[in-house]
């Protein structure tokens, strides 16, 4: 294990939670191993931790979060997200390289949509000219959850959402069998609908969406 995160595993340890692992394993269909930390808790252990633990150079950040998503345990994988997120001054456009390569390894809609809302926003926000390229190889990829990034990745932009951009990644990925792809598509708009409600409802009746997109989509439109 990393010098770098040799205490903390101590600290993971002390805190854990048999019974909730258990719960939480159960949860993720079995698929990952938890200490049981409650989020609320990991989170904070996680950043007082962050806070006074050397900074690393970026070639040591990216050895520790390939460290950490070798782990069994699921908290590693989230403190890997949230230590990346923690050091972005560190970042440069290679940087996500790195992120991809966590989307891609012991994938699920936790971490693919954790490493979204830490690190998607700044870093194409960070690196604008990265966007097409980027995002382009992720919608047109075979890999669900590369597609379903590149439909997530602006619903934090609000005003600066490229719209053009969004509906011809969701045009694409609309006949998608997969839940997640679906539920992204509805997800994505709907967040948009908090900006542009005109606009996502035109979509919306312009386009012929699946119904769990279409409703997840207008949901909060609706509501209003």
């Amino acid at each position: 294990m990393h010098a770098f995160i040799q205490p903390l595993e101590k600290i993971f340890k002390q805190h854990a939670n048999s019974e909730r692992a258990a719960w939480s394993k159960a949860y993720m269909l079995n698929q990952f191993e938890f200490y049981g930390l409650v989020t609320i808790d990991r989170r904070k252990l996680a950043k007082e931790y962050m806070k006074q633990a050397p900074t690393p150079s970026l070639k040591q950040l990216e050895q520790i979060v390939r460290q950490c998503w070798s782990l069994p345990q699921r908290e590693w994988h989230y403190f890997a997200v949230e230590l990346l997120a923690f050091h972005k001054k560190l970042w440069q456009p290679s940087i996500i390289e790195l992120m991809e390569y966590c989307m891609v390894h012991n994938s699920w809609w936790d971490s693919v949509d954790h490493i979204a809302s830490e690190c998607l926003t700044h870093y194409f926000k960070t690196f604008p000219e990265k966007i097409i390229p980027v995002t382009s190889s992720w919608n047109n990829s075979k890999n669900i959850w590369l597609q379903r990034s590149s439909i997530m990745f602006q619903k934090a932009f609000k005003k600066d959402t490229d719209t053009a951009l969004l509906s011809t990644y969701i045009l694409h990925c609309k006949d998608s069998p997969d839940f997640f792809i679906r539920k992204a598509i509805g997800w994505a708009l709907r967040e948009y609908s908090k900006t542009n409600a005109a606009w996502v409802k035109k979509f919306v009746q312009q386009n012929k969406l699946h119904p769990l997109s279409a409703r997840e989509a207008l949901k909060r439109i609706e509501k209003g």
